[in-house]
């Protein structure tokens, strides 16, 4: 399934074989779609014809939309900073990230993995 858009009230996905389109509700993806961006696929993850969740790959590539200003010598601390995806998801970076670096994150941990 590819999701499309938030429409407010849920989600949309469109099947890519059929083109139909699915709602579904926002508790049923809870956090999970912050992950994904308009037009990337997922599997969806069913029980008696119910969408229970998504199945997120392992690792997605998100830019920073907003940070706190990196500073030379950042890298030596090994400390970490919030840090808000276009997606809405926060994580914590390295202080030598800043906004517009595009990043690799794991989904299943919810940690940065690496600049890209």
């Amino acid at each position: 399934m590819q999701y499309l858009y938030d429409t407010g009230d849920f989600y949309t996905f469109m099947d890519e074989s059929s083109f139909e389109q699915v709602n579904i509700n926002h508790d049923v993806l809870g956090d999970d779609i912050k992950f994904l961006k308009e037009n990337e696929s997922v599997t969806m993850m069913m029980y008696n014809n119910r969408v229970i969740g998504i199945e997120l790959p392992y690792y997605v590539e998100l830019v920073v939309k907003e940070t706190a200003p990196g500073f030379r010598g950042d890298t030596a601390t090994g400390g970490s900073k919030p840090a808000t995806m276009e997606t809405g998801l926060i994580i914590n970076v390295p202080f030598f990230i800043n906004e517009g670096d595009k990043l690799r994150i794991d989904t299943r941990t919810r940690e940065y993995l690496d600049r890209v």
